[in-house]
């Protein structure tokens, strides 16, 4: 049984609802579900992501890596750490949830007397912008004034762009393959409730990459253009060192599986993963598997080098997770066991080792990263 919203937050649900109401009526009574997506997760003052509800942790909708131990990110300065000497650069994470990879990124790099000039972060969101700089000063106070929140890519950026869990949570585009062509599905209004409508797909880049997939009448998927615009994006402004996006997906041919008919579509609501997109607007995050084949795409097309692509686990075990874990004694208990639990977590293929993935890319000279050095997936896209 789902949890029931307090009365506050059916409230603010109910008014995402009359948001997005508006939206299909002001445009003819239809959307894309890019364009629903995107509302309800970034709408002003009102979408899941823009407004205050907790989202992250027991309290909130969903847990991330950085959640769970600290361990992840203080690995992760590790594997990046010669990135930012070679390059002499910053740090730019996009989208940092509470502000705990940050946190552990920087404490560790600090002790890697590797410690950039800056730590950049991009936030859309003013609610979890405001929680980044509480935990920051709460945690790093004497680290605080190298960490700047920005509103936009820079124009010129060295150094390491970092995304843990963005790509899944960027607009998708809902396709429905039939016997005639590929068409769009939105969504329109049946009285007060919204429903699923199909229409021609009007944007030509998008049906070349749906009749290109050449899926079977019936199939219903995603394709993220957001997600390869963003790399673009990213790409454009980096002069020098390494894109590190991590997220869960997987390869085109196993994202357009005939076994997975359906689609990767999904709400989550307090820890609970949900079919139905439309359940309490505002209250719920939507998300969509990657397709990291199409992020590798965007990345060649803009000029970028491939430097890896593996499961998380393979990149953590590569770049020392478990030496980090080493560094506690077994013999604390207290201090040992929820540490190794949530590292069991990272890499179990049960868990998340294995759907999450790591893909990276490069430009101008950059080292090797150890956390390929084995499993490379990168033929594989």
């Amino acid at each position: 049984m789902l949890p029931i919203p307090t009365p506050d937050a059916l409230i603010h649900s109910q008014r995402v609802v009359a948001h997005l109401q508006k939206l299909i009526q002001h445009a003819g009574g239809w959307i894309s579900f890019a364009q629903f997506m995107e509302a309800a997760l970034y709408a002003p003052g009102l979408g899941y992501y823009a407004a205050g509800a907790t989202k992250l942790g027991p309290a909130g909708d969903f847990v991330t890596a950085p959640e769970m131990t600290s361990l992840f990110g203080r690995t992760l300065a590790h594997a990046t750490a010669p990135v930012l000497r070679d390059t002499c650069g910053e740090v730019l994470e996009l989208g940092a949830g509470s502000g705990k990879l940050a946190v552990d990124v920087l404490g560790e790099l600090e002790r890697l007397d590797a410690l950039p000039a800056r730590y950049c972060i991009l936030e859309v969101s003013a609610d979890l912008r405001a929680r980044q700089q509480e935990t920051i000063m709460r945690e790093l106070p004497h680290l605080a004034d190298r960490v700047h929140w920005l509103d936009a890519l820079p124009a010129h950026f060295s150094g390491m762009m970092l995304g843990n869990e963005v790509l899944d949570a960027l607009p998708v585009e809902l396709v429905h393959w039939i016997e005639d062509a590929p068409m769009l599905r939105g969504v329109s209004l049946e009285g007060e409730h919204f429903a699923w409508q199909d229409r021609p797909i009007a944007d030509p880049a998008l049906h070349a990459r749906a009749d290109a997939l050449n899926l079977a009448p019936g199939y219903l998927s995603e394709i993220n253009l957001a997600a390869e615009a963003l790399i673009a994006s990213l790409a454009q402004c980096l002069d020098h060192g390494l894109i590190l996006m991590i997220d869960y997906g997987f390869g085109e041919r196993e994202y357009y599986h005939p076994q997975r008919h359906m689609g990767t579509l999904r709400a989550h609501y307090r820890h609970h993963a949900l079919d139905d997109p439309f359940y309490l607007p505002g209250l719920c995050d939507l998300t969509a598997h990657v397709d990291f084949s199409a992020v590798a795409r965007a990345g060649d097309a803009a000029g970028l080098s491939l430097a890896g692509y593996a499961s998380q686990a393979n990149f953590l075990l590569n770049a020392g997770l478990t030496d980090l874990l080493m560094q506690i004694s077994p013999a604390d208990a207290a201090a040992y066991l929820p540490q190794a639990n949530a590292v069991q977590r990272l890499v179990s293929p049960a868990e998340m080792g294995d759907l999450f993935k790591v893909i990276a890319f490069t430009r101008g000279n950059v080292a090797p990263l150890a956390g390929f050095s084995r499993g490379d997936r990168g033929h594989s896209l």
